[in-house]
């Protein structure tokens, strides 16, 4: 696939008058990049996935189709101190992963995804390919956070690889509920999103049995025993010691993230190039912002739910340092300062009846409605990379605005309208559409 053969499927949907899904690595937690209600062409993005690694400009140029798996590995074949702030999980395309303000590990010394590209190209509505130069600065604004899929079609993404150092050290402990777990997120409540900006720690709470646990999973740029003597000041309910800790080259945190089981058998870089195109349970995922620590009463009603449930569990991702230097508008993604960590809501299954489906659901919406006190407010934000479409869609009638505001005020809180700007300016007919997508202005509507 060629950037021809991009600029031919968009010129020849919209002739046809038929709707275009965009897939590159298909993560998509509602699956709206390869469903639809309506007759649709589906562009798979996974054979546009060339990767040009230059270490000694610190950049690479990555088309939308690869996964990260391969970018990180590109990067480590030209360079074992240099790395990329994005996701955990190998098999993420990515376009939609940067587009959508993705992140990982690395997020509170270097940002996100988006806070680290230089340039882009993007095939539009009338089938032209723009760079940065080309498309000017508002769009290359809205596709940096933004979703790409509302505004065209990535095609490729110009980013500013990161340092890393030699070794890194990575962990996980666990507590349940009899160890003290409460106190344990407490504290992590105050030292995770205030700790030296190296340390990330992933805080998991999960249903376990009769009990539930913490489990604290942890990425620092730099070697244990500089570690060590942070989180004994810092975080002594968290108890590490030495043999908690593996020390390691960024690339095996990469795959110790991904699967610490794999990784423990001896898993080799190269594992990381696998797409695992039929690996598919059930899934879903929901988000929340957190502005004020949640305090014991709280901790011990999600404890007492989450147990109840028997099956969905929470992700707590830290933010601060790097995350609170940037403006909330600097880029569509807004969340930034004051935002202490990000929820994540999340369960997986096999059953493939529509009664385990909405049990399922339905324990992630009690869960959600449980965290209502505790969480942001006015708008209560979400992620748009973990699509959810329980806070909204469009139905692209009359009230087209009004109903993409609804969902647009979540993901982007003060940003939507200059992203509603920019579709109206780059796709004012609103081809690409989608149950999500940046609705136009009304007046254009």
């Amino acid at each position: 696939m060629v950037e021809s053969h991009v600029q031919a499927a968009v010129l020849c949907a919209k002739s046809a008058n038929v709707q275009l899904r965009i897939r590159s690595g298909g993560h998509d937690y509602e699956g709206l990049s390869y469903i639809s209600p309506k007759p649709f062409i589906l562009l798979d993005m996974s054979n546009l996935r060339t990767i040009t690694v230059d270490v000694k400009n610190e950049l690479a140029v990555v088309q939308a189709g690869a996964i990260l798996g391969e970018l990180y590995y590109r990067i480590w074949e030209k360079s074992k101190v240099h790395g990329f702030s994005a996701a955990v999980c190998p098999t993420v395309g990515v376009g939609g992963h940067i587009s959508g303000g993705g992140y990982g590990t690395m997020l509170r010394k270097y940002g996100l995804s988006v806070d680290n590209v230089i340039d882009a190209q993007i095939v539009d509505v009338k089938g032209n390919l723009l760079n940065r130069k080309t498309m000017g600065e508002d769009l290359f604004w809205a596709i940096r956070g933004g979703g790409g899929a509302s505004f065209g079609v990535i095609v490729s993404f110009t980013i500013k690889i990161v340092p890393v150092p030699e070794t890194v050290t990575f962990f996980r402990v666990d507590k349940t509920l009899e160890e003290n777990a409460t106190d344990l997120v407490l504290q992590w409540q105050q030292v995770a999103p205030t700790t030296d900006d190296r340390l990330f720690m992933r805080l998991l709470l999960s249903p376990s049995g009769k009990t539930a646990t913490a489990s604290v999973v942890a990425l620092f740029l730099g070697g244990a025993n500089e570690l060590l003597p942070i989180l004994d000041k810092q975080f002594p309910l968290l108890g590490l010691k030495k043999e908690n800790c593996t020390e390691g080259r960024w690339i095996d945190s990469v795959i110790w993230f991904d699967d610490e089981e794999a990784f423990e058998k001896g898993a080799k870089p190269e594992v990381l190039l696998e797409r695992n195109p039929n690996w598919a349970l059930f899934l879903k995922r929901k988000s929340d912002y957190v502005q004020n620590a949640i305090p014991r009463e709280g901790l011990e009603l999600l404890w007492k739910t989450i147990i109840e449930m028997g099956k969905t569990g929470l992700a707590f991702n830290p933010y601060g340092g790097k995350m609170s230097q940037i403006l909330p508008d600097a880029t569509p993604f807004p969340h930034r300062k004051g935002n202490l960590f990000k929820i994540q809501y999340s369960v997986t299954w096999s059953d493939p009846s529509p009664a385990a489906a909405q049990n399922f659901l339905n324990q992630t919406r009690v869960l959600y409605s449980v965290m209502t006190p505790y969480v942001s407010k006015n708008p209560r934000s979400a992620f748009l990379n973990y699509r959810d479409i329980d806070i909204g869609t469009n139905s692209f009638g009359k009230n087209s605005f009004e109903e993409g505001e609804v969902y647009g005020a979540k993901y982007f809180n003060a940003n939507f309208q200059r992203l509603v700007k920019v579709k109206t300016a780059v796709d004012p007919e609103n081809f690409f559409a989608y149950e999500q997508s940046i609705p136009v202005s009304p007046t254009k509507a």
